[in-house]
């Protein structure tokens, strides 16, 4: 026998009416009909070994009072039989590989389960792999909304069983109809399935069969609890279930037509997803609200396969008001009754929100329904409370009635107060217009006359500011550092402009020659703060206040700075400054998105060197290639960040500071890279050197000073010291 035939005879075996078998062998043995004659005397074959051995079994069941789970025989004769603890009382279910059966646990405590246990017979590898993966999915999940698995194992010939929470219940249509259950009430029920399938989800579970008779409800405590079965066709998103799980023959689905998505239904290698429970849990609303399916089960096996699929992957289904008003008067009435409702609320009930609802469950683009089940039990519980559903295109209209539903109570009561006030209105408002007008205007006349005052009270201090930023100049060039430094402190509400900024800068770096590094690091925020994008003067303040802040260990300001900087910086097209903001932002190390908010800035240095390598400046070629480097070792990429030092090294024009950057970083790329005894050497030579280095001497009034490439070094050493051990 071909793999394929193989295939086809074991979902046959699988389906247990005759009527789905028969519809499946029409589908998958179309145009072949050796192969359809083929299966069939096969399966005649099968039912006469299983009668056979079934009469053997009933020739001696007198005889046998107990049951090891060694001489497993037929479903309906292990009534009364024991496997492991589990004593067999009666069979209450059965379905395509599996039967389920009413237990007794004995040990170690004494309750009721249901016991589902593969078919004799029914041991081919496909639906072991099936019944083992529905064991191992139900036994991922805990939910109050799913059956809960207590026990697994295997007979001693290998049939597998497992254990789960006996749940006495009916199917969710059967209930809701029995119960005459209204909308709000069905409502309710569905929400739980919802969340259920969500837990499954998360999971990594699609179950993938969602229809009434694998969701019960049962009375707990007088309250009516759905539970979600049969996990016996779900899939697993992101790893097998167990190794014997196998792919769906190619050709063949599973599932339930008439709850199936198109995407389920469909020859090709798209892949099913959660969203196809997402239609199933619609197909189930539907029927819930109308008592039908959008497409009928019989109609849809009765039309043959490729109409199956076309039908699924084209056909629009009625909305849900719409289905109400095609029954027949003797359906709506029965379905009416159903639901403790009027017939002609039916309709009502459904059209508007329950229609978009259900109909956007339904969309054949997955893309257009309910992202998550729980989105859709939101959706339905948003319809409960009167808040609008995310299905329907809010518009005004649509937002204002619901609020009114919401607040009937309070929308009457504030109708009939405004009717009484408007009543009264119209009696005396003749009376106080005059008074209304005159104090109208009194009262502009006093807010006007209040503006003016705050208006005259802020130029009056903005004068006040500004001339104490005069005195404070005035001071500064006068050789009164300490006047105009206390002059600048008194000044609290003034924004400073960049005409300002040469006497923020000026008493930073005061303040930095005499060692008062944080009274500097103050001066150098404020300067942050009103500088320009793409001033080489701003740029160095930046470095300025950069390297105080690494200096000082003011790491969480420090992140604010370079985020802030970034900012500032996005979209320029100088080069030259986007190579120093990558080397000011990079003091320190930075997380991943962090970094790759650089890569912009990184690509126009970049491109700037490869244009004009040979025009621009040594110092701008060495910063370029620096500021490359620096970023590609705080992303771990050490041997791009070597070949850049290399080359940075190339354009060397003897600034001292430059250079000891450049081998300080080239050393911990050589640290990194296994080079250790050089990455030690070029470290000892940067400390010497920087040892050897004097102080930089204080010049002021117009001229710069050198105090930050000194510390911006002594950062980059401190690094190196750190990472060469």
């Amino acid at each position: 026998m071909t793999a394929a035939l193989r295939n086809i005879f074991d979902t046959a075996l699988e389906i247990a009416d005759d009527a789905e078998r028969k519809a499946m062998l029409d589908r998958a043995c179309a145009g072949q009909l050796e192969w359809r004659a083929r299966i069939e005397q096969l399966l005649a074959a099968h039912k006469q070994a299983d009668d056979f051995f079934s009469g053997c079994v009933t020739a001696v069941a007198g005889s046998v009072k107990e049951l090891t789970p060694s001489s497993d025989v037929g479903n309906e004769d292990l009534i009364g039989s024991r496997i492991g603890p589990y004593k067999l009382l009666q069979k209450i279910g059965e379905g395509g590989c599996g039967a389920v059966f009413m237990a007794e646990q004995e040990l170690p405590v004494r309750r009721r389960v249901a016991l589902k246990i593969l078919k004799l017979g029914m041991d081919t590898k496909n639906v072991v792999a099936r019944f083992e993966a529905e064991r191992q999915a139900l036994a991922l999940m805990d939910h109050p909304n799913i059956a809960r698995v207590l026990d697994a194992g295997a007979t001693k010939i290998g049939r597998p069983f497992f254990v789960m929470e006996l749940v006495s219940g009916v199917r969710v249509t059967e209930f809701c109809d029995a119960n005459r259950l209204n909308t709000r009430q069905r409502l309710e029920l569905f929400i739980q399935v919802c969340h259920a399938i969500q837990h499954a989800h998360q999971k990594g579970i699609i179950h993938r069969d969602i229809k009434p008779s694998n969701i019960l409800v049962t009375q707990i405590d007088g309250v009516a609890v759905s539970k979600v079965i049969d996990f016996g066709i779900a899939k697993v998103l992101e790893e097998k279930l167990t190794d014997k799980t196998l792919f769906t023959l190619h050709g063949l689905f599973i599932g339930t037509p008439a709850y199936m998505s198109p995407e389920q239904a469909q020859l090709s290698s798209m892949d099913v997803d959660t969203r196809s429970d997402i239609y199933s849990l619609g197909v189930l609303l539907y029927e819930l609200l109308t008592g039908k399916t959008p497409f009928d089960q019989k109609q849809l096996l009765a039309s043959g396969l490729d109409e199956l699929r076309r039908t699924l992957r084209e056909q629009e289904p009625p909305k849900p008001s719409a289905k109400i008003n095609s029954l027949t008067k003797d359906e709506l009435t029965a379905t009416a009754q159903h639901r403790h409702v009027e017939a002609p609320k039916l309709h009502s009930e459904l059209h508007g929100d329950l229609d978009w609802v259900v109909m956007k469950a339904l969309e054949k683009d997955r893309r257009r329904r309910y992202e998550t089940a729980n989105a859709l039990a939101q959706d339905v519980a948003n319809y409960l409370a009167n808040e609008p559903v995310s299905a329907r295109p809010p518009s005004r209209v649509y937002l204002l009635q619901k609020f009114v539903r919401r607040n009937k109570v309070v929308v009457v009561a504030s109708v009939l107060t405004f009717l009484a006030l408007t009543a009264s209105t119209v009696v005396s408002s003749w009376l106080l217009v005059r008074e209304r007008e005159a104090r109208h205007q009194a009262v502009t006349a006093e807010q006007k006359r209040a503006t003016l005052q705050k208006e005259a009270v802020k130029l009056q201090q903005t004068a006040e500011d500004e001339q104490k930023f005069m005195r404070a100049e005035e001071a500064f060039e006068q050789g009164h550092r300490d006047e105009a430094d206390a002059t600048l402190d008194e000044i609290k509400s003034y924004q400073a402009g960049i005409e300002h900024a040469a006497l923020f800068r000026a008493l930073g770096d005061w303040h930095i020659a005499n060692g008062r590094s944080a009274k500097a690091l103050e001066r150098f925020a404020q300067l942050f703060q009103i500088n320009e994008t793409g001033q080489m003067e701003a740029s160095l303040d930046d470095q300025r206040y950069a390297a105080l802040l690494v200096d000082q260990n003011r790491m969480a300001d420090y992140d604010l700075f370079r985020r802030a900087l970034i900012a500032r910086e996005t979209g320029t097209e100088d080069a030259a400054s986007a190579q120093r903001t990558i080397h000011f932002c990079l003091f320190a190390p930075a997380e991943e998105h962090f970094l790759s908010s650089l890569d912009e800035l990184a690509g126009l240095v970049e491109d700037s060197l490869k244009q004009n390598g040979g025009k621009m400046s040594s110092a701008n070629a060495e910063n370029s290639c620096f500021s490359l480097a620096l970023l590609a070792y705080r992303k771990n990429n050490f041997v791009k960040a070597f070949e850049w030092c290399t080359r940075a090294q190339t354009y060397h024009d003897g600034v001292q500071s430059r250079d000891l950057n450049v081998r300080l970083l080239l050393a911990m790329c050589r640290e990194h890279l296994g080079e250790k005894d050089a990455a030690r050497t070029e470290l000892d030579l940067c400390k010497k050197t920087i040892s050897g280095r004097p102080a930089s001497s204080e010049r002021l009034k117009g001229r710069a000073n050198t105090w930050f490439y000194s510390m911006t070094t002594r950062i980059h050493l401190r690094e190196a010291e750190t990472v060469i051990r």
